[in-house]
């Protein structure tokens, strides 16, 4: 994904809520939303290239969402992996604390720069490559942003999505999706002004075209816009998901609706030490 909001609060009845856009080649091959025949454990939008995914979710309870990061003073190996694939591994790992760790030791330098969460409802962490490293952290309760740079890095669009999502969670729209204003900000295509433009080394050209919320272009774009909310008011946590699909130029080209009912642990996953 390139820009997400999410809203964490453990010990509450919708412990989670996220939205976020997807931005890709429109070549690309992609699957929709759906339950992974490989993996029928897990479900989610699928990368048919590499195998990985931007989000995605596990019947434990445990999701993964990710994002790049755009910044020249990253130093990436040639022919460096699918970072989608630490989607896949982050939920497929029986021990996530000892996998965290292997990532920040050294394991996710093989990748290009990227954010990943990965959590449940109860626990949530923010691991990250960018310029200075590997880096892990536990993700406070509250409401927060993730595009291409640090968690709530102060990109106009990352700040305008950010408190939309606020605004509907604190107007009692988080559980059932409807989220009017995230969804109004989500599908914003406008720019940011030339002032408030971050210099990530790709020309100001593109920086304009990437400031978008939602990407409108002929080779690449706003893909899909997906909402998820982990409830824990049943029997069992599930998760509601609504996956909207876009083509070229923003052309509508479908929805996938989900629910998934998870598995309720006894006890919690080890917290990772944050580095």
């Amino acid at each position: 994904m390139c820009l997400i909001a999410f809203h964490f609060a453990p010990g509450t009845p919708t412990p989670l809520v996220l939205v976020g856009n997807r931005d890709e080649q429109y070549s690309r091959a992609t699957a929709p939303l759906a339950t992974w025949t490989d993996h029928p454990e897990i479900s989610g939008g699928r990368d048919l290239q590499a195998g990985g995914s931007w989000l995605a979710v596990h019947q434990s309870g445990r999701f993964a969402a990710l994002t790049n990061v755009r910044d020249p003073e990253i130093i990436i190996s040639p022919n460096p992996p699918s970072r989608g694939q630490l989607v896949r591994d982050a939920l497929l790992v029986d021990d996530l604390h000892a996998w965290l760790q292997q990532q920040v030791a050294g394991a996710g330098l093989a990748f290009g720069g990227f954010n990943l969460l990965v959590g449940n409802a109860q626990q949530l962490w923010h691991l990250g490559r960018n310029r200075r490293g590997m880096q892990l952290a536990t993700v406070s309760p509250g409401t927060h942003g993730l595009s291409n740079a640090s968690l709530n890095s102060h990109w106009p669009k990352l700040c305008k999505v950010r408190e939309a999502l606020r605004h509907d969670v604190n107007n009692g729209d988080a559980a059932s999706l409807l989220l009017p204003a995230s969804l109004t900000n989500f599908s914003d295509p406008g720019q940011a002004p030339d002032e408030k433009l971050p210099d990530t080394g790709v020309g100001l050209e593109l920086e304009r075209f990437l400031s978008s919320a939602f990407i409108v272009g002929d080779d690449y774009g706003t893909r899909s816009t997906t909402r998820l909310a982990l409830s824990t008011s049943g029997a069992i946590p599930s998760f509601h998901i609504i996956e909207q699909r876009f083509g070229v130029r923003g052309q509508a080209l479908g929805e996938t609706r989900l629910q998934i009912a998870g598995i309720e642990h006894a006890s919690l996953e080890p917290v990772p030490r944050p580095s």
